[in-house]
Order: C-alpha cells, then structure tokens, then sequence
C-alpha cells in the first residue's frame, strides 16, 4: 500500500487507522477513526448500526449518523460493474477511483455543479497492487432518482423537475464536465429550500475539458437522452417526446 500516491485535499486529513488508508475531512476524522475502530471497514460498521436506512444499488449502501460529527452520511462500499465484476468483483488497482471522486467532487461543487458531498473515503489492501475502497457522503435531502421523483408527479410538479435536471445539464456543460455514464438512474431530484433541485451522482466517470463547451454539453444530453429512451421502453417511465424536447430546450439555455 503505496500511502504517499494519495493526496490529502485542503481540508482534509490522511492517515493509517489499522489497515486502511483513510481520507476524510478534518471535522468528520475522529468519526472515521471510531467507526473503523468498532469494525473492519467502515461499509461494515454503517450495517451494523441500529436503525441504519438500507439504500440499493450494485451493493446496498447505508445511511447512518457518523460518530462524533452528527453528520448524517451514505457509506458505500465500491464494486465494479461489468465484465470486470466478475473477474475483480470489489478489487481495484490501487488507489482505486476513489481519490478522483473527490477530487472530482471538489470540482464540480466549486463550479455550481450539485453533487453529494463526499465526506472522505477508507482504502483498504486487497492483494499487491489492489485494494478495496469505502466511500462516504453527505446525504442529501430527503428525495429519489429522476424516474422515481417522475413517477405520479403532477404536470406542475415535472414541469418543475424539468428545471432542475436542465439547469444541472447547464451547469454541467458551463464546468466543461463530460459525464461518460450520465443517465436517468444517476440524477437525484429533491425539494430543497422551496424548489426543486437535481444532484449528479456517480462522479467518477466525469472528465473535464473547456469549461462552456457547446459539444461537452451536447453530449451529455444525448447521453441522458438516451437513458430516458431505453428506460421508456423497459419500465413505466412515461417522459414523452414533448418532454425530451423541453428538456432539450431547457440544457442549451444560454449555450
């Protein structure tokens, strides 16, 4: 375990807490330090906890209160998908992608980009040159996926989604962030402060180029495009093309 390839962010603290790597925020530290001292990981600890919220996805994340911070958080456990989750399954090659989480997140949060915050992470030795990884966010309010928020909403009220997933595909194209994975399943809709907003998730398939980029922009509504097509015909999630077209409208706003 190669400690010294992975940088500490401003605000951030780096340290060896038996045998995992951890980086995290400087108030949330001694957290981190309980939560791996009370189990193996911190994935293990957060599904321990009593009362922790249970969250799907390739592996189920959990949402619980981190010790010491009350800073109320997602833990994650990173697993490949793909072809490689079957070769690798929850190895990656050190230091794996969460670092450029972070760094990613830092980003696009510093851009206007609304992204989960993420908290710090725990890297953990899995073989020469691998390791397993824990990653953990703040949790946002109180919401659900795109499709789920669309789902038996009013015509006012995903009018209102409409907005907020176009004023995110703005502020992605005015970062010149390229989501190579950006899909229905990857934004996240809630009512925060009277409105309705959107999050991008899974950040650490995002690249940067030229910050208002017409084509970076361009491309991550056909992407999204795409994703809400496929998902039309798969399952009950019923955006019309005359809402595709109003998004479409709504993402090259002042392009």
């Amino acid at each position: 375990m190669n400690a010294d390839s992975v940088i500490a962010p401003a605000g951030y603290e780096r340290a060896i807490i038996g045998d995992a790597l951890v980086v995290a925020r400087v108030a949330a530290a001694a957290g981190f330090r309980a939560a791996l001292g009370a189990a193996g990981s911190l994935h293990a600890w957060a599904a321990a906890v009593p009362g922790a919220v249970p969250f799907q996805g390739r592996l189920t994340a959990w949402g619980v209160r981190l010790p010491h911070g009350a800073i109320d958080v997602v833990v994650r456990h990173g697993r490949r998908g793909g072809l490689f989750a079957i070769i690798r399954g929850d190895r990656f090659a050190w230091p794996g992608r969460a670092p450029w989480e972070l760094e990613t997140s830092l980003r696009l949060q510093e851009a206007g980009v609304r992204t989960p915050d993420v908290i710090g992470y725990a890297l953990y030795p899995a073989g020469p040159g691998f390791c397993r990884c824990d990653v953990v966010t703040r949790r946002l309010p109180a919401g659900a996926e795109f499709p789920s928020s669309w789902a038996g909403a009013d015509e006012r009220t995903r009018d209102e989604i409409l907005g907020a997933v176009g004023t995110l595909l703005r502020d992605l194209r005015s970062a010149g962030a390229r989501h190579a994975d950006l899909n229905a399943k990857n934004l996240y809709l809630a009512r925060d402060g009277g409105r309705w907003h959107a999050w991008v998730l899974d950040v650490d398939r995002v690249r940067f180029g030229v910050p208002d980029d017409a084509e970076v922009g361009a491309q991550n509504l056909a992407r999204l495009d795409r994703s809400i097509r496929k998902l039309r015909v798969r399952s009950a999630f019923d955006v019309d093309n005359a809402a595709l077209a109003r998004l479409a409208e709504l993402a090259r706003e002042h392009a």
